[in-house]
Order: C-alpha cells, then sequence, then structure tokens
C-alpha cells in the first residue's frame, strides 16, 4: 500500500526547485503525492507526476525583493486566503503526512487544525534559539517595520484573525522563521548547518535532481568562471556588467547568469563573456571553477555539491549567516555589496583560483554533501515517517 503526502510550499523557485527531486523519487517509488501551488509553478510540479492543487485565487506573491516585516505580513494574509481551500482538499484526500516549507504558515496550520503528521522542509538553515532567524525580533526587524508600519498592522489584523479562526495552532508572534514540524528536513550537511538541534532534524543534504530546461548548449572547453545574483533581488545591469570586467581578465570563459536582466542592457561585453537570463546552474557548476554568488542557499549548495569555491556577495534575508559559513569552513570568501569595485572582485576572484585551500575545503564539504544523501534519503526518512 503507497503512502500519501501532501506538499506546501511559498510562491519561490528557491523553495519549490529543492522539493521536486523529492517528488518525483516518491513518486518513482508508489507513493502518492499533492503538491498545492499557484499557476506559474504548476508546469514543473506536473512534471515529477504528483496531482496540482491551485491555491484559490491564483497567484500568491510574495514581496520582491523580501523585507522581513513585507514577508511576515503577506505570509500571515496568504495564510488567511489559501487555509478554507486547503482544509477542504485535506478533507478530500487525508494524506499520511503533510510536508511544508519552513515559510509556509498555511502548511504548518492546515497539518495541525486537521491533526496529521507534519514534516518542516528547511531551503534554507534550519532556526532555533541557537541559530536566530533573519526574522526573528531584532533591530533589523524593527528598522524594517518602522520602515513599513502598515504591515505591522496588516500582520497584526491577518494573525488574530488566524488564531481566532484556528485556535491552538501556534501561529507565532512575529518569527515564522522558527516554525517546525514533527520531522524536519534540511537541505544541507550536519557541518554546513550552524546551531544544536534535536533528533527530528534530519540534515540530509542538497535536494538536487534533473530539471527539465531548454538552454542554449554551452561552450566547449573551460574551465568557467560563473556569476549570478539569483533570482529574487534585482541586481541591475550595473553590477553584473562589473562582474563580466573584473573576471574576464583572469582567463577562462565567463558565464553571467543575468536573471531578470535583459543581456543586451549590459552593453558590448570582452570576448570570452557569455551573458544570458538563464543557465542551467548544475552543468555550468560542474565545469566552473570559481562561482561568484548571491549566497542564496540552493546556489551555495549547489557549488559545494560541485566543489567550487565561491566569493559571496549577501544582499539580505538568510544570505549573510550563509557567506560567514562558506567563509568559517574555508569554501571561499565574501564580500559586502559596498565593497564591489571591478579591481576588488578581481583581486578576491584571483585569490580563489590560485589560493589552494579554497578549492581543496570546497572539496571536503562537497563529499559531506554527497555523503548527506540528498533527495534519495530526505525520500527515506519521508516513507519512514509515513509508513505505507
Amino acid at each position: 500500500m503507497a503512502s500519501s503526502f501532501a506538499f506546501f510550499s511559498i510562491p519561490m523557485h528557491g523553495h519549490v526547485n529543492a522539493t521536486l527531486p523529492i517528488v518525483a523519487e516518491l513518486v518513482r517509488r508508489g507513493d502518492v503525492v499533492t503538491y498545492h501551488a499557484t499557476p506559474a509553478f504548476a508546469g514543473e510540479i506536473a512534471a515529477t507526476g504528483a496531482t496540482v492543487l491551485p491555491y484559490a485565487g491564483g497567484e500568491q506573491r510574495l514581496p520582491d525583493p523580501p523585507t522581513p516585516a513585507g514577508l511576515v505580513a503577506e505570509v500571515a494574509r496568504i495564510s488567511r486566503r489559501v487555509l478554507p481551500g486547503i482544509l477542504a482538499d485535506l478533507d478530500r484526500n487525508r494524506p499520511d503526512a503533510v510536508v511544508f516549507d519552513s515559510a509556509c504558515l498555511w502548511g504548518l496550520i492546515a497539518a495541525r487544525v486537521r491533526d496529521i503528521p507534519s514534516v518542516c522542509s528547511y531551503t534554507t538553515f534550519a532556526f532555533n534559539d541557537t541559530v536566530p532567524s533573519p526574522v526573528r525580533f531584532s533591530w533589523s526587524m524593527l528598522k524594517s517595520v518602522l520602515a513599513q508600519p502598515g504591515e505591522l498592522v496588516s500582520y497584526a489584523g491577518s494573525r488574530a484573525v488566524l488564531q481566532r479562526r484556528y485556535p491552538g495552532t501556534g501561529v507565532p508572534l512575529v518569527d515564522i522563521g522558527t516554525i517546525r514540524g514533527d520531522l524536519n528536513l534540511v537541505y544541507t550537511s550536519r557541518r554546513f548547518q550552524p546551531g544544536t538541534f534535536d533528533d527530528s532534524y534530519k540534515f540530509v543534504g542538497p535536494s538536487l535532481g534533473a530539471r527539465p530546461h531548454d538552454f542554449e548548449p554551452l561552450p566547449s572547453g573551460g574551465p568557467f568562471l560563473y556569476a549570478s545574483l539569483g533570482t529574487v533581488f534585482d541586481a541591475g545591469p550595473a553590477p553584473l556588467r562589473l562582474f563580466a570586467e573584473a573576471l574576464a581578465p583572469l582567463g577562462g570563459t565567463v558565464i553571467i547568469s543575468t536573471g531578470s536582466v535583459d543581456p543586451a542592457a549590459l552593453g558590448p561585453l570582452p570576448a570570452n563573456v557569455i551573458a544570458r537570463r538563464s543557465v542551467p546552474q548544475l552543468e555550468v557548476l560542474d565545469r566552473a571553477s570559481l562561482f561568484v554568488t548571491h549566497g542564496g542557499m540552493n546556489s551555495v549548495n549547489e557549488s559545494l555539491a560541485a566543489g567550487v569555491p565561491m566569493l559571496v556577495i549577501p544582499q539580505g534575508a538568510d544570505q549573510p549567516l550563509v557567506a560567514e559559513r562558506v567563509t568559517t569552513l574555508g569554501a571561499g570568501l565574501s564580500i559586502t555589496p559596498a565593497e564591489v569595485t571591478t579591481d576588488y572582485v578581481r583581486s578576491q576572484a584571483r585569490r580563489l583560483l590560485q589560493e589552494p585551500r579554497f578549492r581543496e575545503s570546497a572539496a571536503a564539504l562537497a563529499v559531506e554533501q554527497r555523503e548527506a544523501g540528498g533527495y534519495r534519503r530526505a525520500a527515506d526518512e519521508l516513507q519512514k515517517f509515513a509508513p505505507a
């Protein structure tokens, strides 16, 4: 008899992508998976074999770029909107376990309201008292609230509604970053994760699997020097062009992933630079000797899995903590956005290419990330948690 799982995620690529190999593996093993999602993600989720259940109201958009106050307020607003439909779906399909993203407050509430065993999926670090989350009450959170006082009012109203409709479900006062499940899957190795956690936390390593894509072929040869600032924070053309000019003299082929920026906006580039809106990142990293990154957890996990040293330029959210772990464990260097100049980026990149210790540390972490088990280990843990 197959087990059944209901997946929930916030509508962001970095959070959905890590779950897709796990879902595909569960389906391959014969389990039944439903995935509650917005239309933007329906196609790639359906490709795993899961049944897609759309959220009521269509797209549910989070702040772009996210701020602590804006993120917390919008997650609460989305929870109010989608929970009635979600609870009806759970009544019809009654899964053996609910798997929800660590920022997906409505998944946690739904599991507790219907008394279904719950699994929290951490695409970033796990947070608790030993590892404070980016949305904890702090000076930076207070500054975010003061800059957006309307979001505080909105969150307070949404939280009051959620507590009244769904009493006893543990809606956090502020810090949604520390919600947890009965089982907790963290997509990194135990050494890369800071802090102390109980046995309900399983550090399964990066959840990396094949992704459908239609990219232009990569150039032959190598090595690649790769730069990307991800899809969440809008960098604009200036820093991307700066990366191209900084890296081009260092040799090899420079690949710039521009995201929402039109590559043409970068203007004429050195002959060994290729700029594209998106690239097959796993394939690029397999042939890269350096990665300039914003420090998003998925990107860092993919770089560590490939043993590629990083120059991390954190933009916000959990990225400063990710950058700190990369540097503490010797797998790269970190600079602030204020320090980004052509000469400084080039000098730090040259260090990463010329000093063997960075590649050696990244290679050691790559072994640990692989040995953690990845999406197959995650599927194993889910099947042990909700056996057929």
